[in-house]
């Protein structure tokens, strides 16, 4: 008959093992973990480009039930989120149930037989419960910008960054101005002969403000747990606070006159400052904080290109203008697959169609978190459970209690299995929609990778993450049909 589980869940990040614990924690050991790489992590095993951190405060990015009183900055950095992931994993009980090295190739759903039936890189099993955790920063987005093959050089992706590659004394080309490269620009910039940087769209920039936290202020968090959870929640209300000044194009025009003083403090030439000053509300698409992106963009080494990239030769970048600009290494900071999940194409549903299939490229799903026509499918960080003001760990917590509810509720009555129903998840997409309206995120006067290709914000949470959690903290039976 073979292997079968209680609950199976793809990947290992911060949600899968949030779900893991969570599991656990309400008796549930009859688990297993699909980790395709050989350590848990997730984006912050993958990120590990020079400067990578965190742009959420420390105190609001770990779980609520395991602070990390040994945070060294204020924002944290990359290698110590993942030693923090690491720590939980073992602490809690969770590196038994991962199976390294195991890639999940496909789900589907078995009505007859009321489970998924899961192919993975290293053989088949069956599960009552699956449990998506993959997020959405899992898959590096590749342009498509002609010539790219016949590079001579070497080209990567900051999020399988080169650290065989010495970049010192090279002449780069950086295609992208998103998240990861305002953090990976400055931190290179010093020590290349040349950068050009490929902006297609401006991004708004406010301070960071980062600092060391002191060895005595870590001793206090060790000694005192009820002290870092009073500073977190204060952290959490300024950072709730923040979604109020760029929620709507007209709000967001405060925060609008600080992004550009901040740019023109940083930024004294007029005309650079001009080419990275946006045209769109701030919020609209995803804020940069930083206190070293916009100096390093003012270094005589470096070249902010606007024109666009005609194509790639073997030793050189052609402008749109014609410019030729020589490089022999190309990285790219251009973000994820984002809309279409790679995820999505191999879970297939009742009706035998893949979540892609059913999306057609427009993603929806009940809560954010589960999926008409697919029985026992919780995804984490699933459509409009995003968000651009504080961590997306408060969501992932309030989606894993509305896991919790639904498996007690599968338990409390003897069903096999439980999906919403079509009018429930209607309703819901709905009511996110008509919370969207007037936002900055859909009129802001901009495109961003929070849109889906029929124009709808697919991506983020309209609202405040104390009205996500209240509505997904009460579990309510009439939205789900039983199986």
């Amino acid at each position: 008959m073979g292997e079968h589980v209680r609950v199976a869940i793809i990947g290992s990040g911060f949600g899968g093992l949030g779900a893991a614990i969570r599991l656990k924690r309400d008796g549930i050991d009859d688990i297993v973990v699909f980790e395709r790489a050989e350590d848990v992590g997730g984006t912050w095993r993958d990120n590990t480009y020079p400067g990578c951190a965190c742009d959420v405060p420390s105190q609001l990015y770990s779980y609520s039930f395991a602070l990390n009183p040994q945070w060294s900055r204020s924002f944290s950095p990359q290698p110590e989120i993942w030693d923090y992931l690491r720590d939980v994993a073992q602490r809690f009980g969770i590196l038994p149930h991962v199976r390294f090295g195991t890639e999940v190739t496909g789900a589907d759903w078995d009505d007859s037989e009321r489970r998924w039936r899961i192919e993975t890189s290293r053989g088949p099993l069956t599960a009552d419960v699956l449990v998506s955790a993959t997020g959405p920063l899992c898959e590096p987005s590749i342009p498509k910008l002609p010539g790219l093959e016949t590079f001579a050089g070497t080209v990567f992706h900051s999020a399988r960054w080169r650290h065989d590659h010495d970049l010192t004394g090279r002449r780069v080309a950086v295609v992208g101005t998103g998240a990861s490269a305002a953090q990976f620009v400055p931190a290179i910039a010093p020590g290349v002969a040349a950068l050009d940087l490929y902006q297609r769209t401006p991004a708004w920039v406010f301070p960071r403000r980062d600092r060391a936290l002191k060895p005595a202020t870590r001793r206090l968090y060790h000694s005192v747990p009820g002290a870092q959870r009073l500073v977190r929640y204060g952290v959490y209300l300024m950072r709730e606070a923040v979604l109020l000044n760029f929620r709507t194009p007209k709000s967001s025009r405060l925060a609008e006159r600080a992004a550009r003083a901040h740019l023109a403090r940083q930024v004294p030439d007029p005309v650079l400052r001009a080419r990275l000053t946006p045209d769109y509300a701030v919020g609209c698409k995803r804020l940069v904080v930083s206190d070293d992106y916009l100096p390093a963009l003012t270094r005589d080494n470096v070249t902010v290109v606007t024109d666009g990239i005609r194509e790639v030769r073997p030793d050189a970048v052609v402008a749109a203008d014609g410019t030729v600009r020589p490089v022999d290494t190309i990285i790219l900071g251009t973000g994820f697959h984002n809309v279409d999940l790679p995820i999505a194409g191999k879970i297939r549903g009742k009706a035998g169609r893949t979540l892609a299939e059913q999306w057609q490229g427009s993603p929806r799903a009940h809560l954010g978190t589960t999926v008409a026509g697919f029985p026992n499918l919780f995804m984490l960080l699933g459509p409009n459970t995003g968000l651009g003001h504080t961590s997306v760990l408060i969501m992932i917590e309030a989606q894993l209690e509305h896991l919790s509810k639904a498996l007690r509720y599968l338990r409390r009555t003897g069903a096999a299995g439980l999906a919403p129903r079509d009018e429930a998840q209607l309703a819901w997409t709905a009511e996110v929609d008509r919370a969207m309206r007037g936002t900055v995120w859909t009129a802001g006067g901009c495109r961003s990778w929070y849109l889906d290709p029929t124009g709808r914000n697919y991506s983020l949470w309209p609202g405040t993450t104390w009205a996500f959690r209240r509505r997904l903290a009460r579990f309510r039976p009439g939205e789900y049909e039983l199986i």
